[in-house]
């Protein structure tokens, strides 16, 4: 090819990255619209005439590409974990005295806050400067491969500026909220109505439908934005502070909000949040509370993670939107556990730009404490993606009319006993009421539903609708029941046909390779979510070994209280589980066990670590007992085997000395690593 061809090329792409930046993401264009467009059809000429100079990052690539037929998955290389939520100041400080005390030190910890988009969470993955792939958040551990639509985001950088004196990062997976503001979402709004199409009900669903899109074309002509907040992999290693990886990414050309305050104390933070609470309705885009980060990744590291959630990090949310209706009714559904729960149907009302026409009562107790009636005027609330819930009933509206409500004596769906077990704490009713009968229809759907969600064996196709058309034709009663199913009797069900009941037979195959922990969550034992199954299959390494395992054994387990040992003996007692545990793996299902633990030198010690090493960091030091088997707790108990401590040690060490707990100074501690 003339290699006049090729620079000329080279030479457009560029600019249209460079002005694409400035406008996009600096919103400080150098040329008018008119001269971009020239640019983007001089480019769209040499590429049609010229095939072979075909890219994955060319800016062309912004208007979308061919249809897809499916969205493919992929294993995001770090979690993109939840974070907890705070929802007045106490929960906030709080969160400043954990931190504080598992840092083990007294002086201020600083933070960085930042607004929280309300929008959908995004990741990009970047190798050598260039967009190889994005995915949405998903489960967490795994999300919807959606390059193609994320090419289409013009604040998304196709190909990596170097920062200042650097060079770009070998590996960068960069996490962002993807969003519609305002103006964005008005227009495509009214541009759908003038297509006779239903109107989108708000930003945030609108932002996630077009991210959704097979075909890319379609999430082009939405304009779609989009904030940066963090980070998963990186090679970048010389980053010392969160506020610092920001302003790096920002100089590789991704768009942060400009809202951030850095490096504050926490009651800076608190200030912060009333000034975003008073700004919140002038911003061009929706927000829903803000985030607040320990600003050290040093100590980011050393504090870790739960389950689902850092230690470093909480979500302070706004308060909840509310608005008034009328309850019409007062339904009872039954849970897969049989517990009822009594359902409040509304007068359509809009909350927060969402219409709600169902919300929570929570259970009797609730609705006698707020003296909710039938027929009563109340409150609704709706906070983020919390469940609607009726808050209180405006009494003075009353007309005589209203009905109190009592929870059944029987069953709605299968008219069984229900009864209000006792807790065994306070020798008082407890607040929940339950349907005795396992085989009850509704707790059976449920249970079904649960087993084939994503987390558990993810059998798609297999829908709420399609689950309660098979347990009401008796083609199935339980979990365990999917396994035999067959195309012909899936085909002649109401909106199936052939091709989805082969579609559906073929996922329910593809369900049975499946790892230990989601077999345990998809069983759908009391108490035992996701975040549970993963201890107890890390804890126990096979099925066989927590089917027979004993209380005290149970209890052994880090995280594993009373009330979920409990419940997993329970469960593994009664033989109608374990017949369907057997009916389940005889059907061809294969649990993917953990690889067998070795025996590690520090197995099973818990370690607290107070003052500075001087051998290593904290957080170094943590990771090298953690690699040998041990844990590090944040406070000293009982339960402590060794406490090490360096120079200025904290009041971990009296706490210690108090408690008989060894104490170890660095240099036998080097000796229990094996130095």
């Amino acid at each position: 090819m003339n290699p006049n061809i090729i620079d000329e090329a080279a030479r457009l792409r560029k600019a249209l990255h460079y002005h694409n930046h400035r406008y996009y993401v600096l919103d400080d264009p150098e040329i008018s619209d008119a001269e971009y467009d020239r640019l983007m059809q001089a480019l769209l000429k040499l590429e049609a005439e010229h095939p072979e100079l075909d890219s994955p990052d060319s800016p062309t690539r912004r208007v979308g590409a061919p249809p897809l037929a499916r969205f493919d998955t992929a294993r995001h290389a770090m979690p993109m974990l939840s974070l907890d939520n705070g929802f007045e100041d106490e929960d906030i400080l709080e969160f400043d005295r954990r931190v504080r005390k598992l840092a083990d030190t007294g002086e201020t910890v600083l933070y960085t806050a930042e607004v929280k988009i309300d929008g959908t969470a995004v990741e990009l993955v970047y190798e050598d400067g260039r967009l190889v792939m994005a995915t949405t958040r998903g489960d967490g551990e795994t999300g919807e491969v959606i390059t193609e639509n994320i090419r289409t985001v013009r604040a998304v950088p196709l190909v990596l500026r170097a920062a200042p004196g650097r060079e770009v990062p070998a590996v960068l997976d960069v996490r962002g909220e993807i969003f519609l503001g305002h103006k964005g979402f008005q227009k495509l709004n009214r541009q759908r109505l003038s297509e006779n199409q239903p109107p989108f009900a708000n930003p945030r669903n609108a932002a996630a439908g077009s991210l959704r899109q097979l075909d890319s074309r379609i999430t082009a002509s939405r304009p779609l934005e989009i904030f940066c907040y963090g980070v998963g992999r990186t090679s970048a290693t010389h980053l010392t502070s969160h506020w610092e990886m920001l302003c790096e990414l920002k100089y590789l050309g991704f768009k942060i909000n400009p809202l951030t305050r850095h490096r504050i104390p926490i009651e800076e933070v608190l200030s912060f949040y009333r000034h975003l609470e008073e700004m919140r309705q002038t911003l061009p885009y929706d927000i829903d509370g803000m985030v607040v980060k320990v600003d050290s990744l040093p100590l980011q590291a050393e504090l870790g993670m739960k389950s689902r959630s850092p230690r470093w990090a909480i979500a302070y949310k706004f308060k909840a939107v509310q608005e008034t209706t009328r309850i019409l009714q007062i339904d009872v559904q039954v849970g897969r556990t049989g517990a009822l729960t009594p359902v409040a149907i509304l007068e359509p009302v809009n909350v927060g730009g969402v219409t709600v026409s169902r919300a929570t009562l929570h259970n009797e107790d609730d609705i006698a404490q707020k003296d909710i009636r039938i027929g009563d005027t109340v409150f609704v609330e709706r906070a983020g993606d919390v469940i609607p819930r009726v808050v209180k009933a405006v009494v003075s509206k009353r007309t005589g009319e209203e009905k109190s409500f009592k929870m059944p004596d029987l069953c709605p769906v299968c008219g069984s006993t229900t009864v209000r077990e006792m807790n065994e704490e306070s020798g008082k009713l407890g607040a929940v009421t339950r349907c005795v009968n396992s085989s009850c229809p509704a707790q059976v759907k449920e249970n079904i539903k649960h087993f084939a969600a994503k987390g558990a064996f993810d059998i798609d196709g297999l829908g709420d609708r399609l689950v309660e058309q098979l347990v009401d034709r008796g083609l199935i009663v339980s979990s365990a029941d999917l396994f035999r199913l067959e195309q012909g009797e899936l085909s002649a069900l109401e909106r199936m046909g052939e091709k989805s009941a082969e579609n559906l037979v073929t996922a329910i195959e593809n369900s049975k390779e499946i790892p230990f922990g989601r077999f345990l969550f998809a069983l759908g034992i009391r108490h035992v979510g996701e975040g549970v199954a993963d201890l107890l299959a890390k804890a126990f390494q096979h099925l066989d070994t927590l089917m027979d395992a004993e209380r005290d054994r149970l209890l052994a387990v880090e995280g594993i209280g009373e009330i979920i040992a409990e419940s997993i003996e329970h469960f593994f007692a009664q033989p109608r589980n374990r017949e369907m545990v057997h009916r389940i793996l005889d059907s061809g299902v294969h649990i993917i066990y953990p690889a067998p633990k070795s025996a590690a030198p520090l197995e099973g010690k818990t370690f607290v670590l107070t003052g500075t090493l001087s051998a290593m960091s904290r957080s170094e030091a943590k990771k090298k007992i953690q690699d040998q088997g041990g844990k590090v707790a944040g406070s000293v108990s009982a339960k402590t085997d060794f406490v090490v401590v360096g120079d200025a040690p904290g009041s971990k060490l009296e706490k210690a000395k108090a408690l008989g707990v060894r104490v170890v100074g660095e240099e036998e501690f080097l000796r229990l690593l094996g130095k």
